[in-house]
C-alpha cells in the first residue's frame, strides 16, 4: 500500500466516520437457508426420495443448466437443500447434488444403510431379537421414528434400526 492509498482511506474514514461491527459485521442469519420452502412453503432442508430410476442431476434450475451426472437409483433418499420455481436443489449423501425437476422427486421417506451388517430388530431395543441384518447401502422404506430407533421395512422384512446408522433422517 503506497502513500496515496493510505491518504485516501484515512481521508475516506474521517469523511464517513469509524467503522463499526454492526455496520460491516453480517448476521449469521444472513447465511443461514430459509427454513421454509419459497415454492413448496415445506421445511427446508428436507429428505425426499427418487421416484424414478434416472434422474437428471443438473448444475442449476433449467433445462439450458448442463447435465453433471445422473442418479440411477430409485428410491434413493435425498435431501432438498433449495428451491426455485419447479426445480429443486438435493444433495446425496456423499454431500453431491445438484438441480433435479421437481416430478423426479417423491415425498415417500427411504433411508440408505450406512453401516455394514446393521440388525434389523423386532423391537426398538438392542436386546430385541434380530429379524434381519441390512448390508450397506441398502435402502429402506423409513416408518415412524422413536428417539434414537426407526421403523423400517427392507426386503420383505420390517424391524427396527438404530437412526444414528442410516442416512435418510435426522437424530432430532
Amino acid at each position: 500500500m503506497n502513500i496515496t492509498h493510505i491518504l485516501c482511506l484515512a481521508l475516506s474514514l474521517a469523511v464517513a466516520g469509524p467503522l463499526h461491527a454492526q455496520d460491516t459485521a453480517p448476521t449469521a442469519a444472513s447465511f443461514e437457508a430459509p427454513d421454509i420452502g419459497p415454492e413448496t412453503n415445506l421445511p427446508l432442508p428436507r429428505y425426499v426420495s427418487l421416484k424414478v430410476r434416472e434422474a437428471n442431476v443438473r448444475r442449476g434450475p433449467s433445462l439450458t443448466h448442463r447435465i453433471d451426472w445422473v442418479f440411477q437409483r430409485r428410491d434413493m433418499p435425498l435431501q432438498v437443500v433449495a428451491e426455485y420455481g419447479h426445480w429443486r436443489r438435493v444433495i446425496d449423501r456423499d454431500g453431491q447434488g445438484g438441480w433435479v425437476h421437481y416430478t423426479m422427486l417423491s415425498g415417500v421417506r427411504t433411508v440408505i444403510v450406512d453401516e455394514d451388517h446393521m440388525a434389523l430388530r423386532s423391537q426398538p431395543s438392542d436386546s430385541a431379537s434380530e429379524r434381519a441384518e441390512l448390508e450397506q447401502n441398502v435402502i429402506a422404506r423409513l416408518g415412524e421414528c422413536e428417539a434414537d430407533w426407526c421403523e423400517l421395512s427392507a426386503g420383505g422384512y420390517t424391524g427396527w434400526g438404530h437412526k444414528s446408522r442410516l442416512w435418510g433422517v435426522d437424530t432430532d
